[in-house]
């Protein structure tokens, strides 16, 4: 079967930051292996998406065309949709091949599976969660496929959705065939995120109150042997000149002893790459720290999240102020960048509590000011999204109501804090541009 993978619009404009889709090319790359014929097409790095759509459509004639809706919105505060342009794209897909299977998956999917599949009629099937197995086998049977994991389909005027796959043993993945996507395409388009991405587990055992990593990936931690994971990121430093990369795991450190196995196989082998990823404060040492700037991490991400202890326990992090502020200082000695990600009035925020979150920005500036390595702080409310502890919370406090719909962008910031999130950035914008200028912050 003739099967053309499609990323649809995921980013607002060429202007922002772009990755390299690693999901459908993953599957594609499956699908290959199966006897496909596969081409991908991701609309993202297209001036003119739509028309770069037809215009393949038109040449490749697929048989069926793979959908992945991988965020539904922009998050960073923002109020527009992805959805309008994924829905334009299904339905300019359905004009021009209205013979064609419709599959729709990715992250964005998966949180609005029924919602999607009944609002777009044009759609065929869906896969929530993992796919690499789905996927085929629904392509082997697709006029009448059997219950398969993940898989959405119409009985009537109804949904039916069968409990996601999230068992992929990981020791058996296999990298994408890049040939199927040039990464070099990717090379030089972003300012700061690296554009390609390194898959080395997925899972996630923690319990955050406003995340679906959970949901989508399974609580058991799944990881790639280190030296395969090595091995991927050779192999594209050899074959395409990529030099930096980022890890898309939940969390890069988790469990301790993976990432160090990891930066132990990168020295082993000399290899002079870059890369990131999101780490948990609680998991730093000054032996990790110091073999993983020796290994080529080249900005230390955190997201604690909350600013404070009451904060943090809301969010459920399972940390302390303490925990994060020495993590900090072991960062603030090497020679990376740091950047740290919080949520602002968070549920049960007060006076007290946005006193404190002032108190902790500056805290961080004041640990990172010798080295002036801190990249920056960023400061977002929380996106509410279906199925977590915040969507339950915000519930209660009648911040959302039953009518409240979550699939457009719906951020929990109720009165009277509601701009506390300006007053903060102001500091911290501040405090930024002080610190990279040389110049000393005054202090009231």
């Amino acid at each position: 079967m003739r099967v053309l993978m499609v990323q649809t619009p995921s980013v607002e404009d060429l202007s922002q930051e772009r990755v390299y889709p690693i999901g459908i090319v993953l599957l594609a790359s499956y699908l290959q292996r199966y006897g496909h014929e596969v081409s991908i097409l991701d609309m993202n790095l297209e001036r003119d998406p739509y028309g770069a759509l037809k215009e393949k459509l038109l040449e490749f004639q697929p048989e069926a065309i793979g959908l992945s809706l991988r965020n539904i919105d922009p998050l960073g505060n923002k109020t527009s949709s992805l959805i309008s342009p994924f829905i334009v794209t299904v339905r300019l897909i359905a004009a021009v091949l209205p013979q064609a299977w419709l599959i729709v998956g990715g992250t964005g999917f998966s949180l609005f599976p029924e919602r999607l599949m009944l609002e777009i009629s044009e759609l065929d099937y869906g896969i929530i969660g993992e796919a690499e197995v789905t996927f085929p086998a629904l392509l082997r049977s697709i006029d009448s496929p059997p219950s398969l994991p993940g898989l959405c389909w119409r009985e009537g005027s109804r949904v039916r959705i069968t409990p996601p796959y999230t068992d992929f043993n990981m020791v058996e993945y296999v990298p994408a065939n890049r040939l199927l996507l040039d990464p070099v395409l990717y090379k030089g388009i972003n300012n700061y995120v690296p554009t390609i991405g390194i898959e080395a587990k997925r899972g996630c055992a923690l319990n955050c109150a406003y995340c679906v990593y959970p949901q989508l990936q399974g609580k058991r931690l799944r990881c790639r042997p280190a030296s395969a994971v090595v091995d991927e990121m050779e192999s594209l430093y050899k074959d395409y000149g990529i030099e930096s990369f980022h890890f898309t795991d939940p969390v890069l450190n988790v469990p301790r002893g993976h990432l160090e196995g990891i930066c132990e196989e990168i020295l082993r082998r000399k290899l002079k790459v870059r890369w990131d990823g999101f780490m948990r404060e609680d998991q730093l040492n000054e032996k990790n720290v110091a073999l993983f700037e020796r290994a080529g991490c080249e900005c230390f991400s955190f997201s604690p999240d909350g600013l404070c202890q009451e904060s943090l326990d809301i969010l459920q992090k399972n940390l302390s102020e303490a925990q994060i502020l020495r993590a900090a200082n072991l960062v603030s000695q090497t020679d990376v960048v740091s950047v740290y990600h919080f949520m602002v009035n968070v549920p049960g925020e007060t006076v007290v509590t946005c006193e404190k979150s002032i108190q902790f920005v500056e805290r961080l500036y004041e640990v990172h000011n010798k080295k002036k390595n801190l990249g920056t702080i960023i400061l977002n409310n929380i996106r509410i999204l279906p199925g977590t502890a915040i969507e339950g919370m915000a519930r209660a406090g009648g911040v959302i109501g039953l009518e409240t719909d979550l699939l457009y962008p719906t951020y929990y910031n109720p009165k009277p804090f509601n701009t506390f999130r300006y007053k903060l950035e102001t500091l911290q914008q501040c405090r930024n541009v002080f610190m990279w200028q040389g110049v000393n912050y005054p202090t009231e």
